[in-house]
């Protein structure tokens, strides 16, 4: 009897910490959640290591990469840094510009192919390319080539090509190339060529003007300087003539401008 009453007695004691156990753990996580929602609604809340979270924080964006198309820039942090920092990195993030980046310029350019790119940023299996062959007045004709890069080879013509970065459906930029053809860039070369010759024709000229000039200029200072050392005695001579000449000049006139005041 007093093993019974002794266990009758023990149970509500065993089942009180079970009854409570679920309670406390529903408070536990409705404290967690209330917490973390209003951590997330603070004003100046951050999820980055070693920033205070309980410090409201001012938010810079840098520059952007590129003026057209897609690029990325820095996203600055201007108070709440770690340390004395004034302003700290936070994340790096996309920026785009308008869409029509105009005329590009090939990766490498030769006489007989071409290497052209289209505007994207790593990864680039993220966006879709769309390749066109553009002819004037008449539809663009869509090249099966999908890569971010194209390779081609010059024609008897000049071609225009554009290409197309699309992201879900969307284009975000596009840029057009000319390759020129084959006859136009060998026209083109020799004219480069010519215009280079007749530029090192004229320095050369120039150079060559200049320095027989300088020669001529010093001969004749050197020649000069040695006649008058061989000739010193002359021309000391022509030199105090000339000085006493000049005096009695200046004598005269001193005369007669006395003989007038008189």
């Amino acid at each position: 009897m007093a093993l019974r009453a002794g266990g009758a007695a023990g149970r509500p004691a065993l089942l009180l910490p079970l009854l409570l156990l679920p309670l406390l753990a529903s408070l536990a996580a409705g404290a967690a959640n209330g917490g973390s929602a209003e951590a997330a609604e603070a004003p100046g809340w951050r999820g980055e290591p070693g920033l205070n979270a309980t410090v409201s924080t001012e938010v810079e964006f840098g520059v952007c990469t590129v003026t057209c198309g897609i690029g990325i820039r820095e996203v600055l942090l201007t108070s709440g840094c770690p340390g004395t920092e004034a302003k700290c990195i936070v994340r790096v993030e996309e920026c785009r510009g308008p869409v029509d980046c105009g005329w590009g310029t090939p990766i490498s350019e030769g006489l007989a192919c071409v290497k052209m790119p289209c505007i994207y940023i790593p990864p680039e299996n993220r966006f879709k390319y769309v390749w066109k062959m553009l002819v004037l007045n008449k539809t663009a004709h869509i090249l099966p080539n999908d890569s971010a890069i194209m390779e081609v080879c010059r024609d008897t013509h000049s071609v225009t090509f554009q290409c197309e970065t699309q992201e879900n459906g969307n284009i975000i930029a596009s840029v057009k190339y000319t390759v020129y053809a084959k006859t136009e860039m060998q026209t083109k070369k020799s004219r480069r060529t010519e215009t280079g010759q007749s530029r090192r024709t004229t320095t050369d000229a120039i150079l060559v003007f200049c320095l027989a000039t300088g020669i001529i200029v010093t001969v004749g200072v050197i020649f000069a300087v040695i006649f008058m050392i061989l000739h010193w005695a002359a021309v000391k001579a022509i030199w105090k003539s000339k000085s006493g000449q000049d005096n009695q000049d200046k004598k005269l006139a001193n005369k007669r401008s006395l003989c007038n005041m008189e």
